[in-house]
């Protein structure tokens, strides 16, 4: 199920021109966007899986702070990381975010999403922007998306569904594998994992079910 919701971030990702906005029309825009998008596309996207992270690409990659989330996952290695292993694993985990959560996209729908009315101070340099998705069996599940203040505006770096956030959750996994085998083969098997997938390969990892 955790891979299922967590698809929900690419939700909160695909901001459209909303970045000058507060924090919270970010997602709002994003809803109203994404929604668009399938109501048009649905039946192409679920046979056209690079269409599907095209789609996403498009829309993800100007408005979400990779640099920023790949740093928080690294954690600790980001200090010892050289510059080009930064950037290798910036793209490669920026591409396992893209292919992992594509397939759940497909099953949003705007009616069941719920944002909750913005408590946080705007003026801060990180905020949190709160909603519920309901699911098929009528559960609420919360979903929070913290939200970092750029110089082009807000842009969303992490989400925490049930209180599990996805930046802790892969900094956990990550420094475990980076511990036992060292940076370079951990961006290895990333791009090996994402580079399978594009090609039709089943290399994606079942970790996050």
């Amino acid at each position: 199920m955790f891979k299922r919701i967590l698809a929900v971030l690419v939700l909160g990702l695909a901001a459209g021109h909303a970045l000058a906005q507060s924090p919270v029309a970010v997602i709002e825009s994003a809803v109203d966007e994404l929604s668009a998008e399938l109501d048009e596309r649905r039946e192409e996207l679920m046979n056209d899986p690079q269409a599907m992270y095209k789609m996403i690409d498009d829309i993800l990659l100007p408005r979400f702070d990779r640099n920023y989330a790949a740093q928080l996952v690294l954690g600790r290695h980001w200090r010892t990381a050289s510059a080009e292993q930064r950037q290798q694993f910036i793209d490669a985990f920026y591409q396992v975010l893209l292919q992992r959560y594509a397939d759940g996209v497909l099953e949003f729908e705007q009616e069941k999403v719920e944002i909750l009315p913005y408590r946080g101070d705007p003026t801060e340099k990180r905020t949190m922007v709160r909603t519920f998705v309901t699911l098929d069996d009528g559960t609420r599940v919360p979903i929070n998306y913290a939200l970092v203040q750029r110089d082009e505006g807000w842009q969303i770096f992490d989400v925490t569904v049930e209180g599990v956030s996805y930046v802790r959750n892969f900094r956990a996994e990550m420094n475990s594998e980076i511990n036992a085998k060292g940076l370079a083969a951990v961006i290895e098997r990333l791009e090996s994992e994402t580079a399978n997938d594009a090609s039709g390969g089943d290399s994606a990892s079942s970790d996050a079910e």
